[in-house]
């Protein structure tokens, strides 16, 4: 095996960890080669070279296309953290070159949305209105890995609890409660008084994911009721999907009180029915020991200032 400290400090350079990134985002050389404006057989030259470096096989290669190996898989992380670096500096200076704040990339959760994060990005931009922001919403499984190669800057959502890791940094800002939806055309909208739970065990329902302590304690409620949870179930963890399926599939959903709120205008309504669950808070979520940009600490600011305001 190759000295590998030495061929990570000093032998790749940024065309090699590109590369290695671009063939794991398209699993091909024809088009990792198109994706990076060069020819395959010069793809197939520099991975070649970077293999070399190593002296270890990163990618497997069959008439289906490329497949990272497990070293591949390792390296590919490397070259993902570092170019996220290189992109938060570049921007860094660009923006001081130009007079702006620069950039800062946050996970959301649905519970955050739209909420919080939208209170807190209105008072980013009266601070520092050249700042970008850039959202990218889902659960956990999709925004942890994103959040440790630093293609993201911070995660705000539930903090939840099977997540926690001694690499991550949480702050809790505030508790937020679930209940349940369901669009105006719904029958259960049109009633005086609110369903029971035999009644929505039998309705479609749009929920969290199943690793979510929501959907958890939300299964938990009809068990406790000596129900069988629902089986006709979409699982998403988008709030702009779980609405538009609550919509067109006459379903139930179950969403963050003030994510209802916001959508109340729009034709949803909130059942009368109380959903006695503990959940944990919403929250902030950082890698610990990272340098945070002036944008990233702006923002953590501001989520601090919208958490505090958010109902309780």
């Amino acid at each position: 095996m190759a000295d590998i400290d030495r061929v990570l400090r000093s032998n790749l350079k940024l065309r090699h960890l590109q590369l290695l990134v671009a063939l794991d985002e398209f699993r091909h050389l024809g088009r990792a080669a198109e994706f990076l404006s060069v020819t395959q057989p010069a793809v197939s030259k520099v991975l070649a070279e970077i293999e070399r470096m190593f002296a270890l096989q990163l990618f497997t290669r069959s008439t289906r296309g490329t497949e990272p190996t497990a070293y591949g898989a390792t390296v590919v992380r490397f070259a993902r953290s570092v170019l996220a670096d290189y992109q938060r500096t570049r921007e860094e200076i660009d923006a001081v070159a130009s007079g702006g704040a620069g950039r800062v990339a946050v996970g959301a959760m649905v519970v955050a949305m739209p909420g919080l994060l939208t209170a807190a990005v209105r008072l980013l931009k009266q601070r520092s209105a050249l700042t970008t922001v850039l959202i990218e919403e889902g659960d956990l499984t999709r925004l942890l890995p994103r959040l440790r190669v630093g293609e993201l800057d911070l995660i705000v959502g539930r903090l939840e609890p099977g997540y926690a890791s001694p690499d991550l940094d949480t702050e809790p800002l505030y508790a937020e409660r679930m209940v349940i939806v369901v669009h105006r055309d719904h029958p259960l909208a049109a009633r005086r008084r609110s369903p029971g739970w035999p009644e929505l065990a039998r309705q479609p329902w749009v929920m969290p994911p199943a690793w979510a302590s929501s959907r958890i304690k939300l299964n938990q409620q009809f068990y406790r009721h000596q129900l069988v949870p629902p089986a006709d179930v979409v699982e998403t963890a988008s709030f702009l999907a779980t609405f538009a399926f609550v919509r067109d599939l006459q379903a139930v959903g179950f969403v963050a009180e003030t994510v209802a709120r916001r959508f109340e205008a729009e034709g949803y309504r909130v059942l009368a029915l109380p959903v006695p669950i503990e959940l944990p808070p919403v929250g902030l979520i950082t890698l610990r020991g990272r340098r945070r940009s002036p944008a990233a600490l702006q923002l953590l600011d501001c989520l601090r200032a919208a958490g505090t305001d958010a109902p309780q």
